[in-house]
């Protein structure tokens, strides 16, 4: 397989991979907007979507498909720690609502 033979299958790749997000993206709008389902199951229906569409953009656009497990583990665990340690701020952002915890006592 010469060059340009990789690059055109490297292309058409990438389109069929642009072209399931979109679909993927779609789905998620069809989703919202029907009157099927309300609450708990609607989220979780979106959230799977959204989890499958990151799934593929870290693998594909990222190029995590063929790097080395070691480097996808590292990636997955930084993340990760990343999302759960911004949890902790979650509380800060009431203070915009309350203000300053026990600052009228002063």
């Amino acid at each position: 397989m010469n060059t340009t033979e990789k690059q055109s299958s490297g292309l058409h790749r990438d389109i069929v991979v642009y072209l399931s997000l979109l679909a993927l993206a779609a789905l998620q709008i069809i989703q919202a907007y029907s009157a099927s389902g309300e609450g708990r199951g609607l989220a979780a229906r979106l959230l799977v979507v959204a989890m499958v569409q990151a799934f593929i953009a870290v693998l594909f656009f990222m190029h995590l498909k063929s790097a080395r497990s070691s480097l996808v583990w590292f990636v997955t665990v930084f993340t990760l720690f990343a999302l759960a340690a911004m949890q902790y701020g979650w509380t800060d952002s009431f203070r915009i609502i309350d203000g300053v915890p026990f600052a009228h006592l002063h």
